[in-house]
């Protein structure tokens, strides 16, 4: 069998296996409506993001 050359670094290691690191997404409240919406997204109900309006939500009929 093959041997490698040269010892593996422990940054190459860790980029090789960035997609084992599987966890749910982080949620917050959002400070204008209260619901709660993935962090770093805009809020799906108002449509704030950092306090500010993001996109125009219409209201519901």
């Amino acid at each position: 069998m093959a041997h490698p050359k040269r010892k593996q670094s422990k940054t190459r290691t860790a980029k090789r296996r960035t997609h084992d690191k599987a966890v749910e997404p982080t949620i917050a409240l959002c400070p204008n409506c209260g619901a709660w919406h993935v962090y770093h997204t805009v809020c799906g109900e108002c449509g704030y993001y950092r306090g500010r309006q993001a996109i125009v939500k219409e209201a519901a009929i």
